[in-house]
């Protein structure tokens, strides 16, 4: 863990016109988290005195897309360049803490090559990231004399020469907060962009005879910035990648590794089987000996053990019991929840239902706003219609239901248990003993009735 006395300035003012989308750059999602998100989960994990984050003049929007912490803001409303930028940070920072320079649109950067620059930090004034490359257009170059850094070139500004050089600098470094206030008081915008850059830096430490030091990242990518979707795009690969061969080697069996997505987290257990096409968002939690056939999309989904979700299902915000079986072609909405051994078959959609165990929902039915009870069944085509137009209201359905096909339930209502309600029937009234319920012009009971028998 770092010292407390560091702090974090985070770079996010930019604009991102290259992005060529109407949402500031680090708000678009790269492997399920937006790239701000990414990048201040980094900063907070090394547990600074304090982040500072200097944004545009887009900062409602940027603080309604991540976590609720503390974060101090610091605006940017005319970008003139990330040495103008840091500066307007400075002012929120002390003259004896170090300070940890990261940018909004450079997501990968790792927590360790974060402590290995900061302990060389510890034997030096200021200590930069930087790596060799095959191709490094686009990057400001390092120039040495005699093996030291003696400045940073900006890429627009670099003669032939200094194109050639491999090294680069990522932009992220670590230095002093009395230090990095007075350098940044002299430098200038005189250069082919007409901003104020804080490479500039390097140069005036080198002439006071400060100690430089160089750390390279534990891998290239991490110095990778965002500029626009081709880049997101590689890093998406990248991060995909890398998740997939955790997986792999945590024992999860992918089908088709190159057409499985997880954009956000999982947590499994042992023998996991997921064939292609498979989509994972958000949080999700599998238990033991689970299948996922081809095609479903799962978001922020507890399954528990010994279940099977059959190919092109949906399921969403929903908590599944152990021995269940789901789809094919079923939309599981919010909030449902499903105990263990229940079936939901083809173009079933559920939404704020809860379903006991053991209850069989086949084909072509909705519930909306249920609470089914154990060992129901739901006819084909049943629905229970839960919206008056401006209010959503319960169904209560309990044990050993039977629901005949084409069957509507008016909500509010509620159905005792073993009762049987006949195919085609429009359910507007409760239902208080167990009976069966059946339509001729109007809702009918026929007490006492005895529900047919399974012929041998």
């Amino acid at each position: 863990m770092l010292k407390k006395e560091i702090s974090v300035v985070i770079l996010a003012a930019g604009k991102g016109t290259r992005m060529e989308s109407n949402y500031p750059k680090v708000l678009h999602f790269l492997g399920g988290q937006t790239i701000l998100d990414r990048i201040v989960s980094t900063a907070r994990s090394i547990q600074p005195k304090k982040i500072i984050l200097v944004y545009n003049s887009e900062k409602e929007i940027i603080l309604s897309n991540i976590p609720e912490i503390p974060i101090t803001w610091v605006i940017q409303e005319k970008p003139e360049g990330t040495g103008q930028a840091i500066l307007l940070a400075s002012k929120k920072f002390s003259d004896n803490e170090n300070i940890l320079v990261l940018y909004g649109d450079v997501p990968l950067v790792s927590v360790e090559s974060i402590k290995k620059l900061e302990k060389s930090k510890k034997k030096s004034t200021i200590s930069l990231l930087t790596m060799k490359v095959k191709n490094p257009d686009g990057y400001g170059r390092v120039l040495r004399k005699k093996g030291h850094v003696i400045s940073i070139v900006e890429e627009q500004d670099a003669n032939d020469k200094e194109k050639k050089i491999k090294e680069i600098y990522s932009g992220i470094f670590i230095a002093n907060g009395k230090d990095l206030k007075r350098w940044l008081g002299q430098i200038n915008n005189k250069n082919k962009k007409k901003e104020f850059y804080a490479t500039d830096i390097i140069a005036l430490a080198y002439d006071e005879g400060s100690s430089i030091q160089t750390i390279q990242p534990l891998k290239e990518e991490e110095i990778f910035g965002i500029n626009n979707k081709l880049q997101l795009s590689i890093l998406e690969e990248i991060i995909q990648k890398k998740q997939i061969e955790k997986l792999l080697i945590s024992g999860v069996t992918l089908k088709d590794s190159s057409h499985f997505i997880l954009r956000g987290t999982l947590k499994h257990g042992k023998n996991i089987e997921i064939d292609t096409g498979v989509v994972f968002e958000g949080n999700i939690i599998l238990g033991d000996n689970i299948k996922i056939g081809v095609g479903c999309i799962i978001k922020n989904t507890i399954i528990d053990s010994n279940t099977i979700i059959e190919p092109y299902t949906i399921i969403e915000n929903t908590k599944i019991g152990k021995n269940c079986i789901i789809g094919p072609f079923a939309h599981l909405r919010k909030n449902t929840c499903l105990d263990k051994n229940v079936q939901i078959g083809n173009f079933v959609e559920t939404k704020d239902t809860i379903i006991q165990k053991k209850s069989k929902v086949k084909h072509l039915s909705y519930l909306g706003n249920s609470e089914i009870g154990s060992q129901v069944n739901i006819g084909a085509g049943s629905i229970t219609c839960n919206y008056d137009g401006i209010n959503k209201l319960k169904t209560i359905i309990g044990d050993n239901v039977l629901v005949g096909s084409n069957t509507e339930l008016i909500a509010p209502i509620k159905i005792t248990a073993n009762t049987t309600i006949a195919a085609g029937t429009t359910l507007m009234k409760d239902v208080d003993t167990p009976c069966l319920v059946y339509n001729t012009k109007k809702q009918k009971y026929k007490k006492n009735w005895i529900r047919p028998r399974k012929l041998n």
